[in-house]
């Protein structure tokens, strides 16, 4: 049977592992300092540890230190709903300030002791006598391998951490600066230099107006053009700050707006109801870009295929950029190779540059890349895929792979939104994963107390594999009729598969959703009676009829509102909130029933 039953042999008198760490986290990025938080919060205040591979905290937003970095989601939602910081300097911060706000919350709670930083994690093994992982770590000061284990394993790495390489023919030639953007040439002085940009996406947009002041000439090779939105970015003044500060639920109202604002692009998503929506976007999109942008590259920066197949990237003054003399914007003639003094173009164009940048995304579709995942019965984490999807990530809920007892993804497959923010999504899995492995903490720091008492912890636990299949078959059907699926050329599709390993296919309010109702039975527990060493393979309850109420009567007001953010979106005004009201209650109702095996 698929999960944990049957793997491990019934030993008399086996007793919980020693292990070196109740929880590993790999990343003390977003993700990982958010799951250590938590795990303090709900009261594991010492077995667990962080493995970076940089020197401090703050993930991608430490190592991205392109000019004029920063987040297109507004700060006050693009932060912990546990930490909220009332001093944000504008709408969207750049990235010293977001830096600073992580830092400032691994410095309160005091998680950098629990950090191993400049260590990477090579790969991690499940040892199913033990019931624990066996995790291989390199420090890179040392250069010293060892050995930790841990009864759990987080991966908080995400999947935008690996930069793509340079696969144009040449690179090894070049003799001036050629580096991606995301390992920023700090050396570089760009003033009065020939510079070439490769992409366009949401980096090249951010460093290209601040280079283009200084550059003698700046080339830009775009392959596919992106919807640019225009993006106010008011300075908060000391009044609103101490309006955030002092006024009890302002900024949680402010968090709400911010929300409800974003929420309601999903209802343009949809291939077929969301056309009206989507037509009206574009044709403002449209509007903005004629009117910011010269007209000579309005086929450049004007896309044909449908808005929302790829995020929408802020303007951060690009179009404007677009008018100065030594700014050039080539979309029509692709680089073929590099030389040692530039590029060489499909035309047989050449074009000298002092330095080339590369803004050309990230190995996405290498999912934990390249650590080696290896679970039950030897099978990596590579195989599971190869063999059940073709080699396409796919994940639980974006969290859980059956074969890999404890063990856990943050930012794993089909977690990311077109139009939220990823820490809303992260803390939903961190909620998701806290409710999972409480049994299996609560036995480890609690022996001799609790529901399983004195006489038997529980080790281990597991999705069921044909629950996984059908939630990898469901996640691809609605997938399919989303705009994702309309023919654009779009990195959350596995282009050897085209599967969708990236976006998640519903309302973010319920994903939130699904990280509170947890269906017991897709789950099995591995529970071991210590005195005779026997273990049994069963689903524990994870919550009940109480707790399925008590959670109605707040999901309800959520429901409401995002209801009416969808009715707003939709033709009908108030008989569409009301019919997106009673569809919404009506799957908090089943999914309620569901939870608590009530037909």
């Amino acid at each position: 049977m698929a999960g944990l039953r049957g793997r491990l042999p019934s030993l008399p008198f086996i007793i919980m592992a020693s292990v070196d760490s109740h929880v590993l986290i790999i990343g003390a990025g977003m993700s990982g300092l958010g799951l250590a938080v938590q795990l303090l919060r709900h009261g594991y205040t010492n077995s667990f540890e962080l493995i970076e591979k940089e020197s401090d905290v703050g993930g991608t937003w430490l190592v991205n230190q392109y000019p004029g970095t920063g987040c297109d989601v507004a700060s006050h939602f693009y932060s912990y709903s546990f930490e909220l910081n009332p001093d944000w300097s504008q709408k969207f911060s750049l990235r010293s300030e977001i830096q600073a706000y992580f830092r400032g919350v691994a410095e309160k709670y005091g998680i950098v002791p629990h950090v191993r930083f400049q260590s990477t994690v090579e790969s991690a093994k499940w040892i199913e006598e033990g019931q624990y992982w066996e995790v291989t770590i390199k420090n890179w000061k040392t250069k010293e391998t060892y050995v930790r284990r841990a009864k759990i394993v987080v991966s908080g790495v995400g999947s935008l951490s690996i930069p793509r390489k340079c696969e144009i023919p040449g690179a090894d030639d070049f003799k001036g600066h050629l580096f991606h953007s995301a390992k920023w040439d700090s050396s570089f002085d760009w003033k009065d230099k020939d510079v070439v940009v490769l992409g366009n996406g949401c980096s090249a947009t951010q460093f290209v107006p601040i280079m283009a002041k200084d550059t003698r000439k700046l080339t830009q090779f775009a392959r596919q053009a992106q919807f640019l939105a225009e993006r106010p970015n008011p300075i908060y003044s000391t009044a609103f700050k101490s309006l955030m500060r002092y006024v009890p639920f302002a900024m949680r109202l402010y968090r709400l707006k911010l929300y409800a604002d974003m929420e309601r692009d999903f209802a343009g998503f949809d291939v077929e109801n969301g056309g009206k929506i989507r037509k009206q976007l574009k044709e403002e999109n449209e509007r903005y870009v004629k009117r910011m942008a010269p007209e000579r590259y309005w086929n450049s920066v004007i896309p044909t295929h449908e808005i929302g197949c790829k995020r929408k990237v802020m303007d951060t003054d690009y179009l404007s950029t677009l008018h100065r003399d030594n700014m050039e914007l080539i979309s029509d003639d692709s680089v073929t190779e590099i030389t040692e003094t530039g590029v060489r173009c499909k035309s047989g164009r050449e074009v000298k540059a002092d330095a080339i940048v590369r803004a050309t995304g990230f190995e996405v579709f290498r999912m934990l890349f390249p650590m080696q995942i290896i679970g039950q019965n030897g099978v990596t984490l590579n195989e599971h895929w190869d063999t059940h999807h073709q080699g396409s990530a796919q994940a639980y809920f974006g969290t859980c792979i059956p074969g890999f007892p404890n063990f856990f993804t943050l930012m794993g497959p089909n977690t990311v939104t077109g139009h939220l923010s990823v820490i809303y999504t992260v803390e939903c899995q961190i909620n998701f994963v806290l409710r999972l492995v409480g049994p299996i903490l609560k036995s480890m720091q609690n022996p001799g107390r609790g529901l399983m008492a004195s006489r038997q912890t529980v080790e281990a636990v597991d999705v069921k594999a044909e629950v996984a299949a059908q939630h990898s078959t469901w996640l691809q059907a609605k997938l399919n009729k989303l705009v994702w699926a309309s023919g654009c050329t779009s990195w959350a599709l596995d282009p050897k598969t085209g599967v969708n390993i990236a976006m998640y296919p519903e309302y973010q309010f319920m994903f939130w959703l699904r990280s509170v109702f947890i269906p017991s039975n897709d789950f099995l527990y591995d529970v071991l009676d210590k005195k005779g060493g026997k273990h049994t393979y069963r689903s524990l309850t994870i919550g009940g009829w109480k707790g399925v109420q008590q959670f109605v009567s707040t999901a309800a007001v959520v429901a409401i509102l995002a209801a009416s953010v969808v009715g707003m979106r939709r033709p009908g005004g108030v008989e569409g909130i009301a019919r997106s009201v009673e569809s919404s209650m009506r799957g908090l109702l089943a999914q309620g029933r569901h939870l608590v095996g009530v037909k």
